[in-house]
């Protein structure tokens, strides 16, 4: 699938030397350049997709794609892939770029071409890190020795499969997965090593040949303390590709610094993007120092304070925690809440009147990520949040920044996805007590993702409930927004627990949280008739909502006519424009409605997608309602499904059933005229919440 990048950057260009044309990119305007550099054309700058985001935060940051890779051009021969030639491109980027002087930061087979970059034009170079460095100062690994890259061997067991032969001959596939499974060789990296074997197949066996081909004699030891400049390298302790006295003996060679990273392989900033994105800030600061402002308040003169994040999927998720805020300040009415949040949750803030950090305008859009994501009614959620990856990375070390330039007594996370992982990944930078908040827990496949998706969730679930074992103390404070018959009765995957009773041992329930009293409203308060019946048709706050929108108003006509006094409210959200609809006789369209909750409870009869959130204000509002469950979304197929079960709410109708008019103008008509027989919703969800945060300040 195609990715989507994170960032757009702010100038993209390309440059041609002698005939091959090489792409670059800048993000960010302000402060020293850091040049990002390629490596082996096996991946192309992509690779560096943590941490453009969060320098150029803070830097002018350029990356280009090494000649064989990603949109620069692929030339045929290996003589155009020498270790000189790359070095004339970063130096033809530079010029292009127009820039004087810059950091450089490598990895792998990018590392020598940094420190040559720098023999050559010292002036141009302020500084180099060099990560997982493959500079040939130390041995192969022993089990590379016995075998040779151009001779054709009887195995293809192991390195045997770094072969030119085998790639040539059908073995490529074979080699990336074998390849990149030891490049990342910490547990639960299957993301990193997807991503790479994409990447991989990009190039193709037959240039890849030519690069290897190409490599020549890397720098003598004696040539290295020449370098000048100030110099880091970063090396795992269990490096899989090339061993970490490789990075030990370059550090010794240029009086430089070594941060080995004990646990992590080959490319730590793939893998612990946080540690090296920290390590690169810090080494720039430090080589190119500039003035600091800073205040520090004595602990006793600050005032009690938290900074509370908000999930921008769904904007359900903003009232409840507006309910959960309002309920907290009654336990502590000096407290004061700080929200990071992104559009369209800022919307709802805003408009109820709270705080919205300013760093809130750095976060990565999520909203964005899962539109792209998004087919026709099409939303595979489990895969979606993995292609976040990098979205995840930024928003985590923005909410960094914002917790170590002040202090905060509490953070509540309400599926703060990004937080919660990364700090459990980086523990040390827990500076304040912690509540995390969800209302569904463990990743579950989808039918006919078939067993690659089922050992992925596995993985994912195995990962959390490893973290959870190992850092009990990190999070204050697990609530689980709702009851334990709430949860579905399915496990976390083979040999992990059943989510009930791991749920249920790691949890407190506040039971649902609806951020409203559920009851009836008169709808000529909303300036609807009091006659006639009103159905009310939503599908929340991102955009992928427009394909059910245009079923229901394909279906309207028929519905108008088997029951005749029926209107139709159309409630596009924040993110889809009521233009983008055809005008429909009998059929109001409407974009944001901060006050949403209350036409639906005004209304006879609503349709909507599968969100949680929607559906429960629908049940506690006692509202019939048909949802239509995003295919592929785990959550609402799974999850959702099971809870609306359990409270006898709703009909479910899949998008295939939907696709047919009559037939959901017979369902629109025949849920209009059934009474509900909901289970309560109880309505202190809110204050329950309240009460476990509040013991936290």
């Amino acid at each position: 699938m195609t990715e989507r990048p994170a960032l757009a950057p702010d100038l993209q260009g390309t440059v041609e030397r002698d005939g091959v044309t090489i792409d670059y990119a800048v993000h960010g305007t302000e402060g020293p350049t850091v040049l990002l550099l390629p490596t082996w054309s096996i991946v192309p700058s992509r690779m560096w997709k943590a941490q453009v985001p969060y320098l150029s935060r803070h830097y002018r940051v350029i990356t280009f794609d090494g000649r064989g890779s990603g949109r620069s051009d692929r030339p045929v021969g290996a003589e155009a892939y020498s270790d000189s030639e790359f070095v004339a491109d970063a130096l033809a980027v530079l010029d292009a770029t127009e820039t004087e002087s810059c950091v450089l930061v490598g990895f792998s087979r990018g590392c020598p071409w940094a420190l040559q970059l720098a023999l050559e034009q010292p002036e141009r170079v302020l500084g180099i890190v060099c990560i997982g460095p493959a500079t040939r100062l130390a041995p192969k690994l022993e089990e590379r020795t016995q075998w040779t890259f151009n001779e054709r061997h009887d195995s293809s067991e192991g390195w045997a499969k770094f072969n030119r032969h085998y790639w040539l001959e059908g073995g490529y596939d074979d080699f990336l997965e074998f390849f990149f499974e030891h490049l990342f060789n910490e547990p639960h990296s299957t993301k990193q090593i997807e991503d790479c074997i994409d990447w991989g197949r990009e190039i193709g066996p037959e240039r890849l040949v030519e690069t290897e081909v190409a490599r020549g004699a890397h720098l003598p030891p004696e040539r290295l303390t020449q370098v000048s400049c100030p110099l880091l390298v970063i090396h795992g302790a269990q490096d899989g590709i090339r061993p970490h006295l490789e990075g030990a003996l370059l550090a010794e060679a240029t009086g430089g610094s070594l941060v080995t990273v004990e646990g992590g392989g080959h490319a730590p900033h793939a893998r612990d993007p946080v540690m090296v994105n920290h390590l690169l800030r810090d080494f720039v600061d430090r080589v190119v120092p500039r003035p600091v402002r800073r205040t520090w308040v004595r602990a006793m003169s600050r005032p009690k304070r938290a900074l509370y994040l908000s999930s921008p999927i769904g904007l359900g998720h903003a009232r409840r925690d507006l309910a959960i805020a309002r309920e907290l300040r009654t336990h502590h009415p000096d407290l004061e809440i700080d929200w990071l949040a992104q559009h369209p949750v800022t919307r709802v803030l805003e408009d109820a009147g709270e705080t919205v950090h300013p760093a809130s305008s750095y976060l990565c859009n999520e909203s964005k990520h899962i539109e792209f994501e998004a087919g026709e009614h099409d939303l595979h959620a489990f895969q979606a949040i993995r292609r976040m990856d990098e979205i995840l990375v930024a928003n985590f070390l923005t909410f960094a920044d914002v917790v170590a330039e002040r202090p905060y007594d509490l953070v509540i996370g309400d599926e703060a996805w990004d937080v919660d992982y990364f700090l459990h990944e980086n523990p040390e930078l827990k500076r304040f007590a912690y509540a995390w908040m969800t209302d569904f827990v463990g990743w579950l496949p989808m039918p006919d993702g078939g067993s690659r998706e089922a050992r992925l969730t596995a993985d994912y679930n195995a990962e959390m409930i490893e973290q959870r074992a190992r850092f009990a103390r990190l999070r204050d404070r697990s609530v689980f927004v709702g009851d334990p018959d709430d949860i579905v009765d399915a496990s976390f995957g083979p040999g992990l627990p059943t989510i009930r009773d791991w749920t249920e041992r790691n949890f407190d329930f506040a039971g649902y949280v609806t951020g409203f009293v559920p009851s009836r409203v008169d709808r000529t308060e909303l300036g609807y008739p009091a006659d006639g019946l009103l159905c009310v048709v939503t599908v929340g706050g991102s955009g992928v909502g427009s394909s059910l929108l245009q079923r229901v108003l394909d279906a309207v006509p028929l519905a108008r006519r088997l029951v005749p006094d029926l209107t139709f409210v159309v409630v596009t959200g924040p993110r889809i424009d009521p233009a983008s609809f055809q005008s429909t006789p009998g059929v109001t369209l409407r974009g944001y409605l901060p006050d949403l909750h209350r036409h639906l409870a005004a209304a006879d009869l609503a349709i909507t997608q599968g969100g949680l959130t929607t559906c429960m204000e629908l049940t506690a509002a006692r509202v019939p309602f048909i949802y239509v469950p995003l295919q592929h979304h785990f959550e609402q197929n799974f999850h959702v499904a099971a809870r609306l079960d359990r409270y006898n709410a709703g009909h479910r109708l899949t998008y295939g059933e939907a696709a047919d008019p009559m037939v959901l103008a017979e369902t629109i008509a025949k849920a209009i005229t059934t009474s509900p027989d909901y289970r309560a919703v109880a309505a202190d969800g809110a204050a329950r919440a309240a009460r476990f945060l509040a013991d936290l300040l």
